[in-house]
């Protein structure tokens, strides 16, 4: 009787611990996303799943996607079809995007420029290099000091593709590891300007942007993207091999729903769509 009462114990506890298992979803990919992955997942209410949540770039977060290092890929760029013909040939489905917010990719300078407004022509030749100093704006007689993303980024390519109609970036800009190392670039040069998503802007200054010189020129808030006045506003996404199950599924539903997008508004971007 001893030895099935001390058998039913430990079976006991095995349901036990099986029942509070946890779970651990893989994030990797945009380092814009980085600050709304990692508050999504410091509150998302079920903590019976972990998470691992790291940058480096959409480009990077697409590979790991592919090669099967990472669960869901957080990008701020829709995935190319190269990207996904070589995930339907490994995996034999089709990657299912999810998008999860909304962005508008700020224009930095220095607080200390007094520059207001831009137009997507200016801004081309400003990160192309035909416009390469401020006087040519309006301002000092000064080089312009370009600071970028990387290639790796998804900020980089939708600004190549969108804004400089896939022309190449002028030699001279620097390119930095992640949109923080950009505000803080510019923050300390007063020549300098740089782009990267809206919840960033701390220590530098927004300029306005219009479409062209007879446009009115706006600014990157939630009121500009949403009803696309503002002329550089993007979507951010998840992607995942698969339609989502199980608990991969309850996070993004969560991430989607009311509950995540109050957080996308307490980040600093904006919901993927309107919850009432």
């Amino acid at each position: 009787m001893q030895i099935v009462r001390t058998l039913g114990i430990i079976c006991l506890f095995l349901l036990m611990g099986s029942r509070f298992q946890q779970t651990t979803l893989t994030i990797k990919g945009s380092d814009t996303m980085v600050i709304l992955v990692q508050r999504w997942t410091e509150v998302f209410p079920d903590k019976q799943i972990s998470f691992q949540v790291t940058g480096g770039g959409s480009g990077t977060g697409i590979a790991a996607l592919i090669n099967g290092t990472t669960d869901i890929c957080a990008s701020s760029r829709p995935m190319k079809p190269a990207e996904i013909a070589q995930l339907k040939e490994k995996y034999g489905s089709v990657p299912q995007e999810i998008r999860v917010a909304r962005d508008g990719i700020s224009i930095y300078v220095n607080k200390d420029n007094p520059l207001q407004k831009l137009t997507m022509s200016q801004l081309k030749g400003i990160f192309t290099g035909k416009i390469r100093n401020w006087k040519e704006l309006g301002g000092a007689d000064h080089s312009i000091i370009l600071y970028s993303r990387e290639n790796n980024s998804g900020t980089y390519e939708f600004f190549k593709e969108h804004v400089l109609s896939k022309k190449d970036f002028h030699p001279i800009a620097q390119h930095m590891p992640g949109t923080s190392a950009v505000v803080g670039a510019v923050a300390m040069d007063r020549w300098g300007i740089g782009y990267g998503g809206a919840a960033y802007t701390i220590g530098v200054r927004e300029v306005k942007v219009a479409l062209d010189e007879k446009s009115t020129p706006f600014l990157p808030t939630e009121v500009n993207i949403l009803s696309g006045t503002y002329p550089i506003s993007r979507f951010l996404y998840f992607y995942v091999k698969e339609k989502p199950k199980a608990q991969m599924k309850q996070f993004i539903d969560w991430v989607i729903g009311p509950g995540g997008q109050k957080v996308v508004n307490e980040v600093g971007y904006f919901p993927s769509m309107k919850h009432n």
